[in-house]
């Protein structure tokens, strides 16, 4: 008997340690950018998997601005099994915008791997407008409410119990989201880079977003590179003030020149270390938040 609790002990230690010395070991990426796709990547999402389960990672969320990506998990899974691959849909013009019919459809796809229902991004009206262009957009609210359509996909979301993310909206239009959301009785919500461009959400907002249910998505494509807009501390500052318990750090890499995904998170730890998170924070933000958004735990 003593000794099968020393032996315990032992594994106890020993996993801690492997813990403490590969940060990735357990981590779960829900904002993977990776060929194929449409615009430039550094890597396939089969590549990128292997990887990410060399590195010790549980699992990774694989995101496409224009196609949804429940068949790709689903290869993915059969091509390098023993890693939590997941894909969805993002509600953009070549999907049909706000379009519940091919939410039906994403969620219905092999496997069950499609979790993720993403608001317009670069097709938003939000984007659209920041980004000062003459072209057609997805409307997601007008006149200071939700259009039909944007209700309509939220009910289905929450009735395949699916995760609702926000996208490239407005942070007005974030919190109408989230709490429209909320009312439908969806259980899985997060706010896509809520520090970003084009949706900038203040602190007091993302607290109320967090109120409601919501996670809050900080992306280390934000600190670096040609996507840079802020600082770590500045991260740091708004993770504070927002709680460990309601926020996720993911990547949203992807693109070249950048470092790759893994890459990028270890760097993304170590900064937030550096600012005083403890490994017990991190693990919460990078393992356990995006599990229980995703359902796995």
């Amino acid at each position: 008997m003593v000794k099968a609790v020393f032996l315990s002990l032992m594994f106890c230690a020993v996993s801690a340690g492997f813990a403490q010395a590969n940060p990735l070991a357990g981590a779960i990426d829900i904002h993977v950018h990776a060929d194929p796709d449409s615009t430039p990547r550094s890597i396939d999402a089969i590549d990128l998997a292997r990887l990410a389960k060399s590195r010790g990672m549980r699992g990774l969320v694989l995101k496409n601005h224009y196609e949804p990506t429940a068949s790709l998990a689903y290869i993915v899974r059969k091509e390098v099994p023993g890693i939590e691959v997941f894909g969805g849909i993002d509600l953009n013009l070549s999907v049909g915008g706000m379009n519940p019919n091919a939410v039906e459809h994403m969620a219905a796809i092999t496997g069950g791997y499609g979790r993720f229902v993403w608001m317009a991004t670069f097709d938003s009206e939000n984007q659209v407008r920041f980004s000062k262009q003459d072209r057609p957009f997805v409307r997601i609210a007008q006149n200071g409410q939700l259009v039909p359509e944007a209700k309509a996909v939220i009910a289905v979301i929450a009735r395949h119990n699916l995760v609702m993310a926000t996208g490239h909206s407005s942070a007005e239009e974030d919190l109408m989201l989230v709490r429209e959301a909320k009312a439908e009785g969806v259980q899985h919500m997060v706010v896509t880079h809520a520090m970003l461009q084009p949706t900038h959400m203040s602190e007091a907002q993302m607290v109320t977003a967090a109120k409601m249910g919501a996670y809050i998505e900080f992306v280390y494509n934000g600190l670096i590179g040609a996507g840079k807009q802020y600082d770590i501390g500045d991260y740091a500052k708004a993770i504070r003030y927002v709680g460990v318990d309601h926020c996720i750090l993911s990547s949203d890499m992807g693109q070249p020149g950048n470092p790759v995904h893994t890459d990028g998170l270890i760097a993304f730890y170590a900064g937030l270390r550096e600012q005083g998170f403890t490994q017990v924070e991190i693990d919460r933000m990078a393992k356990e938040n995006p599990a229980r958004l995703i359902g796995l735990q």
